[in-house]
C-alpha cells in the first residue's frame, strides 16, 4: 500500500473499525470479552447459530468459530479461534447468514454457498446429512427459457429451512416444513423453489425463526391496488356480507375460506389471500376451529400427495355440510380423530375448555351454521375489528355467541367506532368461566371499551385519525347501506377522507428508488404455535400472509427469533409479537399473537434489533449519540447452585456494553450475544452517529407536527375560505412529503451504520437534489402561507384546539418563553425543518476535517456543507421577504389587497417614504409606487395599475436633459418618467427593478446559486427577451393577448397574437407591427369557419405574395398591398372549389379585377380574356364558349357592346355591331359556311332568331378557292427567313463565345426554370398557369389557335431578351456562333451516301434563336392544350387522312409498294427478323423498312419541332441504309425515287394526328431551317401528309 493511501485510510480510522467483542447471554451484567485469536482483521457482519457463529471481513473472508461438528477433526470439539473457510477464498463474499446448525455465504456475483447439517435439506443437497465444506447451489428459473441462474442478495437461515432473496427481490426457499411458503407437502425440498405467493411484489429483507419467516414487502403503489373480487376464487363463498337484523346491520369482511391460504391468481399482484380467520388484531380463534380444522387438514396433512392438496385447493366449490365439510378426499369420521388430528398438529394436547368447545360444535350443527351465517366475509386483504370481535366473543363462550350479539343489538354507529382502532388485549382466555347471556353482555361491552381504549394508548393520535376515517368510509362505500346512515355521519366522513388525503405522500418514485422504502407490509408464514406469525391465533399458515396490524407502521427492519419477531419502525419503535415467556418480547401486555408496542426505554429510539432464542437486544441511541444495549428475556440466576430461568421485568442497560466504544451492529445466537464495535478515531465515527441520531428524532418531531397539529387542524370546520384551505393542504402535502424523506433518510442512515461507512456514500451527498428540492418546495409552500396571513386565519377557527394544546406546541416548536403569540408558536413550528439544514452542513463540515484537505472525500463534504449552508440562509432570506411582505399588507388599504394579494407575490420595495414620484403629476395627486417580485404597481387613491415585470424596461435619463434623478419607465402601452428624491434613491431603484425584472425572466426566484457560478447576477435584464401579455388600451389590439419576442416594450421577431374576438396572427412582427411572413385567421361568425391568409406582411399589413382563403370556399392566390388584392393573382371560386372552380388569372388595382384578365365561368359555360376595369370587363377581349361560339371584339359593362366578330361552329361569321351579350344590334355583314353573304342591319340574340334588313350576295361559282374572301382572316402569315447578321464577339476572359458556353446557358436555363424559387423559375410557372387556364376546358376553342401559337411565340421573344439581360455575351437572336474545326464532324450525306465534308451553308455554325434556347424549356409544359388546340383545328382534313391510311394499310407489302409506285430494285428481297434473315413473299405484311417506320413514329414522343426534325431526319438516313443494303453499291437519290418510298413508310407509321405534328413544326420551327437539308426533308413528309388525303383508292 503506498504512503498516501495508508495516510488516508489511517485519518478514517480503518483499523479501529469492526472490532468484535462477545458475552454471555441471560444476564444483565456482563462482561464482553474480545473474540480470542482473532487477528483484527475489520469485521463487516456476524451471524450465530446455536453454538456456532461466522465472520465475515472487509476483504470478503469467511471465519468460523464455536463448536463446528460437521468440520473433518473437529466433530467434539469447540474452536475458540476463528477458522478461516479455505473453500471461500477468493470468491469475495458480501453477506453470511447461520440457521442454528447450518450456513449460508452469498459472493459478490450472487452465488450461494451453503454448508453445516444438513438432515432436513437445508443446505439445497439430497441425502447428505452434513456439507463439510461451504458448497455452491444453483438457483434457477425454470419460467425462463432458457433457464437463468438467480443473482442472490441476502441470505436467511432457519433451524430446517434457507430463505434467499434474489437481486429481482424475490424469495426462494429450501429445506422442510411450512415455513417455506411453498405448496408442497413433500419434504425436504432439496431444489430451491420460488415462493409463488410473493412472486411479483418488491421483497425488501427476509428473517427466518427456528420454524417460522418473516419477509418485509413493499407495498404496492395506490395505482397497482386490484378491485377486491366479490367471491372468493376457491370456495366462492361471497367476500362481503351484509345481515339485516330488526334494528341494525351485521357487516363482515372476515371472510375463512374453508381451503386455507388462497393461491394468487395468474397475476401475481393480486393477494387477495383466503386465510382462515385473519382477525384482524389478537383474537384467539378458538371458537370457530371448524373451519380452521378444514384448512388445517390441507396444509398440513402428511399422508396427502402434492397432486392431491392442488386438487383440494383448487376443486372444492364450497361443499358446505353441518359441522365440518370435506374437501377433496380428507375425511375425519368422528371427534376423537379431529381431537387426535388437532393434537398432532399443535405438539400439545388440547386443554378442557378448548375440547369443550369443540365437542359443542360437532353435537350442535344447526347452531354452527347459525354462527357461520354472522360471519361470512372477503379473503382479507384487510378483517375488521367487528368481526375479531364476533371471533372473540365465539372464542370466550363458543356456540351463543350469535344469539348474545343480537341480544346485545350494538347499532352500525357503535360499529364503526370500533372499526379501524388498534385493539388491545382480550381480558377472557378460552379457558375461562362463562357467564350467563346477561352478565356477558355487560361485560362485553366494557371489554371493548377498554380494549379500544388500550389500542389507543399503544397507537399514536394519528394512526387512530386515519384509520378510523378510511375504515368508515369503506364501510360506508357498501351497497345498501347508506339508508341507514345519518346525514351527518356521512358529512364527518367524506371531510375525514377528503382532508386525509394531504398527509398521504403521493407515491414519489424517485425516492423510494434511491432510498429505502416506507411503505411496507410484514408477512408471515410457518409455524404460529406461539403467535410468531402475528395473526391474532396460533395456526400455522403454508403460505406468507399480510400481517394486517403492522400496516402504515413503516416497519423498517425484521428480526426473527426462536419462537419470537420483532419488528423495527421508522419512528425507532419497535413491535413484538409470539413468545413472551421470558419476556423477551420488552412488554407484559397478552395476548402476545398479534405484534404489541416493546417499551425499551423511556426517551430513547431503538435504531437495530436482534433476537435469540429466547431473548431480545434493543440498540438505542444514547447520550452524546454513543448506542446503548437494551437485553429482554431469559435470565440465569445461581441459588444453592441450582440454575433456575426467569424473565426480565423489562429491558435492561447492558452497561458494560455502553463503554466498549459505538457499537454498530449486534447478532444473537443460542447462549451468546456478540457486538461489533467502532472506535471513534478524529470524531468521525461519532459525526455519523450523530447525523443518523438527529435524523432519526427529528423524523419523530415531524411526524408528530404531522400528528398531533396538522391533521386536527385539516379536520375542523370553517377553515376560512376555499383558498385558505387549498394553502393549507397544499402546505400540509409538501410537510408530508418532506418527512417521508426524513424517514426515508433516517432509515437509510442506520443501514449505513451496518455497513462500511464509506462517506461518498452517504444518501444525503450523493442525492443532494432530492434534499434540497424537497427543503426548497416545502419552504416556498410556507412562505406562500405566510404571506396570505395563513397563521392569522388559522388561528381563529382553530382557537380552541390551539389554546387546549399550547404547551404542546410550543414544546414541538421548541420555545421556552412564556406569553407567546400562538401566530408566532405556529409560524417558529412550521419553519422548523430550516433549522435541520444548517445541522445538516455542521455535521458534514465535522466530517470532511477527518480527511485531507486533498482527498476527493474532504472536496465532496465540504461542497455538500457549503450547499446546505447555502440553501439554509436562502430559505431564511426567503423566510424574511415573506414576513416584510406580510406587514405590508397589513398597512395596506383592504379593497386594493384583495386584488393584489397572491401566494408567491412578494414584495421588494414600496415609495411610500415619497421617494419615487411620477413626472407632470398633478398637485394634489398620490402616487404610490410598489415594486413586487413580478410587478410594478401604480397606485392612486382608489385605483391602481399593475405592470408585469416581465414586459418593463427600466433605464436612467442622461442628466443633461434637467432629469436629474429621472428613470424612463417603458411598457407596451405607457412610457413615463419617475423621478427621486435624491441619488441613492433613484440608484436603489433602478438596481431593484432591474434585478427584479432579471429575476422574472429567469423564473428561478426559488432556487439558491448551489455551487459556483450557478447564477452570476445581471447588471441588467435584456432589451430582447420573451414574454407574454395582454393589451388593455390600444384601440387595435384592445384584449388581445401576446406571447413571443419583444424588443424595448415591442413585439419584435417571432410571435403568436390573439384577439379576444377570435382572431390571430402567428407570425413574425417588427417594431410592435405584423412584419415578414405569417399566418393569420379571421373568424366568419355566420358560416361558423375561418378566413385564413398565409403569407406576407409589412407595417401591420398584408404585403406581398401570400394565399387567401375565404370562408365561403373562394381562394386568392397572388399579390397583396395594404390588405388589399393588388398586382398578379389567381381567384377560385365557385360552389366545386376543390375539383373544379370558376377561375380569375390576371391584374388586381386595390381589391379589384383591372387590367388584363383571363375569367373561366364554369356556371355559363364560357371563358373570356380580355381587359377589366373595377371588377367589369371592358375595353377589347375574346369569348369563348363550350358550345363552339367565339366572340372577339369590345366591351363595356361586364357587356357586350360594339363592333365585334362573332363565329359559330358551322364556320358562319358576323362581323358588325353588338348591343348586349350575343345580342346583334345595328350594321353588320353575316357569312355562310359555304361563302355566301348577307350585308346590311341586324337585330336580335344570336341563336333565337335574328331581324335582318339587308342584301344577299352569292360569289361567282368560277372563281378559284384561293379568290375567295376568307372568313376568318388569317391575323398570322408563316415564319420568314432573317438575314443573318454580322457576328458580334463578346470579349470574355477565355475568347469568343464557343458552343460550349451556349450549351451551358442552355442547362443553366433548364435548371432555372425546374425551380419556381427562381425568377425565371417562377416567370414560367405563373405563365405556364395562365396559358392552361386560357386554353383548357371552355378555351380548348379551334379558334384560338392562332392566338396561342402568337402568345408563345411573344413569351420566346421576351423571354429571350431577358435572358440576353442576364447573359450579356449571348448573341442577338439569328447569330451563329462559329463551330471550331474539331466540332465539324464528317458525316454521310443521305443522297449520296458517300461521305460528305461540304456545309450546308457557306459558313460552318451554330445559329442563335429564341425557339432553338427556349422551346425545349417552355414546349413540353404548354404542349397538351396547344396540341389539342392543332388536333382540333385539322379534325377534319385529319380525319380523312386516317380513313385513306387505314384503308390501304390492308394491303400487304408488295401490293403497297407496288400500288405507291416504287421501283423494284428498291424493294426488300429478304428481311431480317430478330436475327434471321427471311425472303419477303407476296402476301408478307408490316416488315419492309421496318426500322424506318418504328423511327418516325417516334415523332409523337417528341415536344419541340427540332426533335420533331431530327426523328424525320433520321427516318430517311434508315431508308438510305435499307436501300444500301439491296443494292450493295453506292447511289443518288432523285426526290422521284424517293418520294413513294418515304410516302410507304408515312402510311406503315400509322401517325393519328399527323396534321397537327405537321402544322405545329411548320409554325415554330427555326426559319433558318427551311432551306436546309431537314427543310427539304420536312417538305417531303408535308407533300406525303397532302398526297394521303387526295390519293386516289381505286
Amino acid at each position: 500500500m503506498d504512503q498516501q493511501e495508508r495516510s488516508s485510510v489511517e485519518a478514517e480510522g480503518a483499523k479501529e473499525r469492526g472490532l468484535v467483542h462477545i458475552w454471555q447471554a441471560g444476564s444483565c451484567s456482563v462482561t464482553p470479552e474480545r473474540l480470542p485469536g482473532w487477528s483484527g482483521k475489520t469485521v463487516l457482519q456476524a451471524a450465530l447459530g446455536i453454538n456456532h457463529g461466522l465472520l465475515l471481513t472487509e476483504g470478503g473472508e469467511v471465519y468460523s468459530f464455536g463448536k463446528l461438528p460437521w468440520r473433518v477433526g473437529l466433530e467434539e470439539t469447540c474452536t475458540k479461534s476463528p477458522i478461516l473457510e479455505n473453500a471461500l477464498i477468493g470468491q469475495h463474499v458480501t453477506t453470511v447468514a447461520a440457521g442454528s446448525y447450518h450456513n449460508g455465504a452469498v459472493t459478490e456475483s450472487g452465488v450461494v454457498y451453503m454448508w453445516g447439517n444438513n438432515s432436513a435439506g437445508q443446505c439445497a443437497v439430497a441425502n447428505q446429512p452434513y456439507l463439510r465444506e461451504p458448497n455452491p447451489i444453483s438457483i434457477s428459473d425454470s419460467e425462463t427459457s432458457p433457464l437463468l441462474s438467480v443473482r442472490i442478495l441476502q441470505l436467511a437461515c432457519g433451524e430446517e429451512h434457507t430463505l434467499a432473496l434474489s437481486l429481482s427481490r424475490e424469495i426462494w426457499a429450501w429445506g422442510s416444513g411450512c415455513q417455506l411458503g411453498l405448496i408442497t407437502t413433500t419434504f425436504p425440498v432439496t431444489k430451491p423453489q420460488k415462493v409463488e405467493h410473493l412472486a411479483g411484489r418488491v421483497v425488501l429483507q427476509v428473517a427466518c425463526g427456528a420454524y417460522h419467516s418473516l419477509a418485509l414487502v413493499q407495498c404496492l403503489p395506490a395505482q397497482d391496488m386490484k378491485p377486491i373480487p366479490e367471491r372468493c376464487n376457491h370456495c366462492s363463498q361471497l367476500l362481503i356480507t351484509m345481515t339485516d337484523k330488526e334494528d341494525h346491520v351485521i357487516i363482515s369482511d372476515s371472510h375463512c375460506c374453508p381451503l386455507g391460504v388462497a393461491l394468487a391468481d395468474s397475476q401475481s399482484e393480486n393477494h387477495v389471500s383466503c386465510s382462515s380467520l385473519e382477525t384482524l388484531e389478537g383474537k384467539s380463534a378458538a371458537g370457530s376451529q371448524s373451519e380452521d380444522c378444514q384448512k388445517t387438514f390441507v396444509e398440513d396433512e402428511p399422508a396427502a400427495s402434492e397432486s392431491e392438496v392442488t386438487s383440494v385447493l383448487s376443486n372444492n366449490d364450497g361443499q358446505e355440510d353441518s359441522g365440518i365439510s370435506s374437501p377433496g378426499n380428507v375425511l375425519l369420521p368422528d371427534k376423537k380423530a379431529v381431537k387426535k388430528y388437532l393434537e398432532n398438529l399443535s405438539d400439545d394436547p388440547l386443554n378442557d375448555s378448548q375440547e369443550k368447545s369443540i365437542s359443542t360444535e360437532l353435537e350442535q350443527p344447526s347452531q354452527e351454521e347459525e354462527l357461520i351465517a354472522c360471519l361470512p366475509g372477503p379473503p382479507g386483504v384487510s378483517t375488521s375489528a367487528l368481526n375479531s370481535l364476533v371471533v372473540s366473543c365465539a372464542s370466550a363462550v363458543g356456540v351463543r355467541v350469535a344469539a348474545t350479539y343480537e341480544a346485545g343489538a350494538l347499532s352500525l354507529k357503535k360499529v364503526m367506532n370500533f372499526y379501524g382502532t388498534t385493539p388491545g388485549e382480550l381480558g377472557s382466555q378460552s379457558d375461562s368461566p362463562s357467564p350467563g347471556p346477561e352478565g356477558l353482555k355487560d361485560t362485553r361491552e366494557e371489554q371493548v371499551k377498554l380494549e379500544s381504549m388500550q389500542g389507543k394508548k399503544s397507537s399514536s393520535l394519528v394512526d387512530i385519525r386515519e384509520e378510523e376515517s378510511e375504515g368508515v368510509s369503506r364501510r360506508l362505500s357498501l351497497p345498501g347501506l347508506l339508508s341507514q346512515v345519518s346525514p351527518r355521519l356521512l358529512r364527518k366522513v367524506g371531510r375525514a377522507k377528503m382532508r386525509t388525503v394531504a398527509l398521504t405522500p403521493t407515491y414519489s418514485g424517485e425516492a423510494d428508488a434511491l432510498l429505502p422504502s416506507l411503505r411496507t407490509e410484514v408477512w408471515s408464514w410457518g409455524k404460529g404455535k406461539e403467535g410468531q406469525l402475528g395473526h391474532g391465533d396460533v395456526l400455522p399458515r403454508l403460505q406468507p400472509l399480510c400481517v394486517k396490524s403492522l400496516d402504515s407502521k413503516e416497519v423498517i427492519q425484521l428480526s426473527a427469533g426462536g419462537h419470537h419477531s420483532l419488528a423495527l419502525t421508522a419512528k425507532s419503535q419497535v413491535y413484538s409479537w409470539g413468545s413472551n415467556t421470558f419476556g423477551q418480547l420488552g412488554h407484559l401486555n397478552s395476548p402476545t399473537t398479534v405484534p404489541r408496542l416493546a417499551k425499551v426505554c423511556d426517551d430513547s429510539g431503538v435504531w437495530s434489533t436482534a433476537a435469540g432464542p429466547d431473548y431480545s437486544l434493543f440498540l438505542v441511541d444514547g447520550e452524546d449519540f454513543q448506542p446503548g444495549l437494551y437485553y429482554s428475556g431469559r435470565e440465569e440466576t445461581r441459588e444453592n447452585n441450582s440454575p433456575g430461568n426467569n424473565c426480565t421485568k423489562s429491558p435492561a442497560l447492558l452497561l458494560a456494553c455502553s463503554k466498549l466504544g459505538y457499537i454498530s451492529s449486534v447478532t444473537a445466537g443460542g447462549d451468546k450475544c456478540l457486538a461489533l464495535v467502532d472506535r471513534n478515531i478524529m470524531g468521525y465515527i461519532a459525526s455519523l452517529h450523530e447525523l443518523a441520531s438527529t435524523e432519526r428524532r427529528f423524523y419523530c418531531k415531524l411526524s408528530e407536527i404531522k400528528s398531533q397539529v396538522l391533521r386536527p387542524l385539516l379536520g375542523l370546520d370553517n377553515l376560512g375560505t376555499a383558498t385558505t384551505v387549498q394553502q393549507l393542504q397544499d402546505m400540509a402535502s409538501r410537510f408530508s412529503k418532506l418527512c417521508y424523506l426524513i424517514g426515508q433518510h433516517g432509515a437509510s442512515l442506520s443501514s449505513f451504520l451496518h455497513g462500511i461507512k464509506e462517506a461518498k456514500s452517504l444518501a444525503i451527498l450523493k442525492h443532494s437534489s432530492l434534499f434540497l428540492d424537497s427543503y426548497t418546495e416545502y419552504c416556498t409552500s410556507v412562505t406562500n402561507f405566510l404571506v396570505m396571513g395563513g397563521f392569522m386565519l388559522l388561528a381563529k377557527p382553530a382557537i380552541d384546539f390551539l389554546g387546549k394544546n399550547q404547551e404542546l406546541l410550543q414544546d414541538l416548536a421548541e420555545m421556552k418563553e412564556e406569553n407567546i403569540q400562538l401566530i408566532e408558536v405556529l409560524n417558529t413550528l412550521f419553519f422548523l425543518p430550516v433549522r435541520r439544514l444548517h445541522n445538516y452542513a455542521r455535521v458534514l463540515l465535522k466530517l470532511a476535517t477527518c480527511f485531507e484537505v486533498t482527498s476527493p472525500e474532504y472536496q465532496k463534504l465540504q461542497d455538500s456543507s457549503s450547499c446546505y449552508e447555502t440553501l439554509a440562509v436562502h430559505l431564511n432570506r426567503k423566510r424574511k421577504e415573506a414576513e416584510y411582505t406580510l406587514s405590508f399588507w397589513k398597512t395596506f388599504p383592504g379593497k386594493m389587497t384583495d386584488s393584489l394579494r397572491r401566494p408567491e407575490r412578494r414584495l421588494i420595495c414600496e415609495s411610500s417614504n415619497r421617494g419615487l414620484s411620477l413626472q407632470h403629476a398633478g398637485r394634489f395627486s398620490v402616487n404610490w409606487f410598489i415594486l413586487f417580485n413580478d410587478a410594478l404597481v401604480h397606485a392612486q387613491f382608489s385605483t391602481h395599475h399593475i405592470f408585469p415585470l416581465s414586459t418593463l424596461w427600466v433605464e436612467a435619463l442622461s442628466e443633461e436633459a434637467g432629469n436629474v434623478n429621472g428613470l424612463k419607465v417603458t411598457t407596451p402601452e405607457e412610457h413615463f418618467i419617475l423621478l427621486s428624491s435624491t441619488p441613492q434613491e433613484k440608484t436603489k431603484w433602478l438596481r431593484a427593478i432591474s434585478q427584479a425584472v432579471d429575476q422574472a425572466l429567469r423564473g428561478t426566484s426559488d432556487l439558491p446559486p448551489y455551487g459556483t457560478g450557478g447564477n452570476i447576477q445581471r447588471q441588467e435584464p435584456p432589451i430582447s427577451r420573451s414574454a407574454k401579455y395582454t393589451f388593455y388600451k390600444d384601440p387595435r389590439l384592445k384584449d388581445a393577448t401576446y406571447d413571443g419576442r419583444w424588443l424595448s416594450g415591442k413585439p419584435h421577431g417571432r410571435g403568436i397574437l390573439r384577439w379576444a374576438d377570435g382572431r390571430m396572427y402567428s407570425g413574425m412582427f417588427r417594431n410592435g407591427l405584423e412584419d415578414g411572413y405569417g399566418e393569420y385567421k379571421i373568424p366568419n361568425k355566420a358560416l361558423t369557419k375561418d378566413d385564413h391568409y398565409v403569407g406576407y406582411w409589412k407595417e401591420g399589413k398584408m404585403c406581398g405574395q401570400g394565399v387567401y382563403s375565404y370562408a365561403t370556399g373562394e381562394v386568392y392566390e397572388g399579390c397583396f398591398q395594404d390588405n388589399m388584392r393588388h398586382g398578379h393573382g389567381l381567384l377560385r371560386s365557385g360552389k366545386l372549389t376543390s375539383f373544379s372552380p370558376s377561375m380569375f388569372i390576371g391584374q388586381w388595382v386595390m381589391d379589384k379585377k383591372t387590367g388584363y384578365g383571363v375569367f373561366d365561368d364554369i356556371t355559363r359555360g364560357e371563358k373570356y380574356m380580355g381587359t377589366w376595369q373595377d371588377d367589369l370587363c371592358q375595353g377589347n377581349g375574346v369569348v369563348v364558349t363550350q358550345f363552339g361560339l367565339y366572340y372577339e371584339g369590345a366591351f363595356s359593362n361586364n357587356k357586350m357592346m360594339g363592333t365585334g366578330v362573332l363565329l359559330s361552329e358551322d364556320d358562319t361569321v358576323y362581323e358588325g355591331e353588338f348591343s348586349d351579350d350575343w345580342t346583334l344590334s345595328g350594321k353588320g355583314t353575316l357569312t355562310l359556311p359555304n361563302g355566301d353573304y348577307i350585308e346590311g342591319l341586324f337585330s336580335g340574340e344570336w341563336g333565337s332568331g335574328i331581324k335582318i334588313t339587308g342584301t344577299y350576295f352569292k360569289p361567282s361559282l368560277y372563281d378559284s378557292e384561293k379568290d375567295r374572301p376568307k372568313a376568318f382572316p388569317e391575323l398570322l402569315s408563316r415564319s420568314h427567313t432573317q438575314t443573318l447578321e454580322s457576328l458580334e464577339f463578346i470579349p470574355q476572359h477565355v475568347g469568343a463565345f464557343t458552343l460550349e458556353k451556349y450549351e451551358n446557358i442552355k442547362k443553366y436555363l433548364i435548371k432555372a426554370c425546374d425551380t419556381p424559387l427562381h425568377p425565371l423559375g417562377r416567370l414560367v410557372e405563373t405563365l405556364v398557369a395562365v396559358y392552361r387556364m386560357t386554353y383548357v376546358g371552355v378555351g380548348a376553342n379551334r379558334r384560338l389557335l392562332q392566338e396561342a401559337v402568337r402568345e408563345i411565340k411573344s413569351y420566346l421573344k421576351r423571354i429571350f431578351q431577358l435572358i440576353r439581360f442576364l447573359f450579356p455575351d449571348l448573341p442577338e437572336e439569328g447569330s451563329t456562333i462559329p463551330l471550331l474545326v474539331t466540332e465539324t464532324k464528317r458525316r454521310k450525306s443521305f443522297c449520296s451516301g458517300k461521305m460528305d465534308s461540304r456545309s450546308e451553308s457557306p459558313e460552318p455554325g451554330y445559329v442563335v434563336t429564341s425557339s432553338g434556347l427556349l422551346l425545349p424549356v417552355l414546349l413540353p409544359r404548354l404542349y397538351p392544350p396547344l396540341f389539342m388546340l392543332y388536333a382540333l383545328d385539322n379534325e377534319r382534313e385529319e380525319d380523312i387522312y386516317w380513313e385513306c391510311v387505314l384503308r390501304l394499310n390492308k394491303q400487304s407489302d408488295t401490293a403497297l409498294l407496288s400500288f405507291l409506285g416504287v421501283q423494284l430494285k428498291f424493294w426488300p428481297v429478304t428481311v431480317s427478323i430478330l436475327g434471321e434473315s427471311k425472303k419477303v413473299i407476296p402476301n408478307t405484311k408490316d416488315v419492309c423498312f421496318a426500322s424506318a417506320v418504328e423511327c418516325l413514329q417516334q415523332i409523337s414522343t417528341t415536344f419541340t419541332p427540332s426533335d420533331k426534325l431530327k426523328v424525320i431526319q433520321q427516318t430517311f438516313e434508315e431508308i438510305s441504309q435499307s436501300v444500301l443494303e439491296t443494292l450493295e453499291e453506292d447511289f443518288l437519290w432523285s426526290m422521284d425515287d424517293l418520294f413513294p418510298v418515304f410516302l410507304y413508310v408515312v402510311l406503315r407509321a400509322r401517325i393519328r394526328n399527323l396534321g397537327s405534328e405537321v402544322h405545329l413544326i411548320e409554325d415554330l420551327m427555326d426559319p433558318y431551317l427551311q432551306h436546309g437539308e431537314q427543310g427539304i426533308m420536312f417538305t417531303t413528309l408535308k407533300a406525303c401528309y397532302y398526297q394521303i388525303q387526295h390519293e386516289k383508292l381505286t
